[in-house]
């Protein structure tokens, strides 16, 4: 068992990912866990260290998250961020309090103890600050080790224990030095080897995969999108033609879309693939729904149904592959119980009828989007599917404000064909997240030669985003807008005006519905 990894406990920070990121990206593999995990797990899976995360929670609040107390006497190096700090202190018999002042954003610290986290680094650091209570009296044999006006204690530590605590967060881009906070923690104090890559995983993975497929078969239902597209190929390198593949054109996919799929899956891969053409059916149930969520829920059923079917003919399959990732993982096992509200539904392969049973394979359940992108360059997929921006699961349907038509989709498409060609020739389109067409359940007065036209509008959306959580519009130049506006007004019959949205998420979402 590999003990060069670092254990992330989870106390429900929005930053909780960007730790177990930063450490990933210094090639030590990290993992995000329940914050109650027993201390007698931890010592079974021997992590070189452990990070407590931030949290929403007080450690003076009743029923306040707490680790296992029995995990300080393990003797691996812990470091507490924020909400980690002040539950160290307090469990080791410290005391917390509330701060005469609350300190949200940036601010700065004066490193009092250089000791190994802050060795070589400046005196005086700029750092990133979210917390109301703070350490007001250090466990014993603990040092402060940083303070700020109103934070005497920004930073502490025992080095004969090797446990640390930071008030701030280091994980943050602005906290500048940060990163070189965790390489201190990582390597000087945890002992960890850069090791970590995505070849590793690859062998790792393949054969983790055959030992629990052994000689049976595999099930995959293909999206056209990378996740589902990544799992089938690393799935396919380990078993090979035990993996059998589903994709399902619904009649809402990007133009070209099964083509694509086929001739990437079927012919270059040489896959076993079935493409299942149930476009007329979905367009069938759609025809009158303009409720978005009625709008998610026909497709998902039918999709499941469709699927169901496809799975029955197969006959004697026990493995079922899905691309859930990281993310999916961490929400679901929040202390504070996952998003507080659904937002809106997902469309996957959950909810299969009772008489499919299959075993769950996910591979990438380890793994982050950009992560996910890394590996299936590395398993040879096509940069064009690699680096593709993400679809939503129920397509189209959900970029067509209104009534979903075979007309409507096809002008959407031919739209969003146009948005594609031009987005690509930017020389900075990796930094775009997503960028796709919506049409707009509206019509305006145009002018078209001599002729007066009463048409669809076709609205614009581009943003930048490192996970989908959160966006911000993107600033495509004017040229480029120029350009598409033209593009669809001239070549997609029924639009006569294109307009760009320029909200960020929150308060919008990245998608309209």
């Amino acid at each position: 068992m590999s003990t060069n990894w670092i254990a992330i406990l989870d106390f429900g920070s929005q930053y909780s990912q960007l730790i177990a990121r930063r450490i990933r990206e210094q090639h030590v593999y990290s993992e995000l866990i329940r914050f109650d995990t027993p201390a007698e797990e931890l010592a079974r899976r021997c992590p070189a260290g452990i990070i407590f995360s931030g949290g929403p929670a007080s450690v003076l609040d009743a029923g306040a998250p707490l680790c296992d107390p029995k995990i300080y006497a393990l003797g691996i190096p812990i470091l507490g961020i924020c909400y980690g700090q002040q539950m160290t202190a307090q469990l080791l018999g410290g005391a917390v309090k509330p701060g005469r002042a609350r300190e949200y954003g940036s601010a700065r610290i004066r490193v009092t103890e250089p000791d190994r986290l802050f060795k070589g680094l400046p005196s005086d650091l700029e750092v990133w600050m979210s917390h109301g209570d703070q350490v007001a009296r250090l466990p014993e044999g603990f040092r402060s080790l940083a303070e700020t006006d109103t934070c005497p204690v920004a930073a502490m530590g025992h080095p004969g224990r090797r446990i640390y605590g930071l008030q701030f967060h280091p994980e943050v881009v602005h906290s500048p030095q940060g990163t070189e906070i965790l390489r201190r923690f990582l390597f000087d104090l945890c002992g960890c080897t850069p090791d970590w890559q995505m070849a590793r995983f690859i062998v790792e993975s393949v054969d983790r995969i055959r030992a629990k497929v052994g000689t049976g078969q595999v099930l995959c239902a293909l999206s056209g999108g990378v996740d589902s597209a990544v799992v089938a190929a690393l799935i396919h390198r380990a078993i090979g033609r035990q993996l059998h593949c589903v994709f399902v054109d619904n009649g809402l996919l990007r133009h070209g879309e099964s083509a694509q799929v086929e001739s990437t899956f079927g012919q270059a891969f040489g896959m076993d693939l079935k493409v299942v053409d149930a476009a007329a059916l979905f367009l069938g149930r759609l025809k009158g729904v303009e409720d978005p969520e009625k709008k998610r829920r026909i497709i998902g059923h039918s999709f499941i149904e469709v699927f169901a079917e496809e799975a029955r003919a197969r006959g004697d399959i026990k493995y079922l592959a899905q691309g859930t990732l990281y993310p999916d993982v961490i929400e679901s096992a929040s202390p504070i119980g996952g998003p507080s509200a659904t937002i809106k539904s997902h469309h996957n392969v959950g909810g299969l009828p009772p008489d499919l049973k299959f075993e769950l394979i996910e591979p990438l359940r380890e793994l982050f989007k950009d992560e996910v992108r890394a590996l299936g360059r590395e398993l040879g997929l096509p940069e064009a599917l690699v680096s593709r921006q993400p679809f939503p699961g129920p397509g189209m349907a959900v970029r067509i404000l209104g009534e979903v038509t075979a007309e409507r989709v096809r002008v959407v498409q031919q739209a969003d064909l146009r948005v594609q060609e031009e987005i690509l020739k930017l020389s900075n389109y990796a930094d775009i997240w997503q960028a796709f067409a919506v049409l707009l359940p509206i019509q305006t007065v145009g002018v078209m030669g001599d002729s007066r036209t009463y048409e669809n509008v076709v609205a614009l959306r581009a943003v930048e985003s490192l996970d989908g959580m959160t966006a911000d519009w993107f600033k495509v130049p004017y040229e480029t807008l120029g350009r598409i506006s033209s593009r669809i007004i001239n070549e997609v019959a029924g639009v006569n005006r294109v307009v760009f949205d320029i909200s960020s998420k929150p308060p919008a979402t990245i998608e309209w519905e």
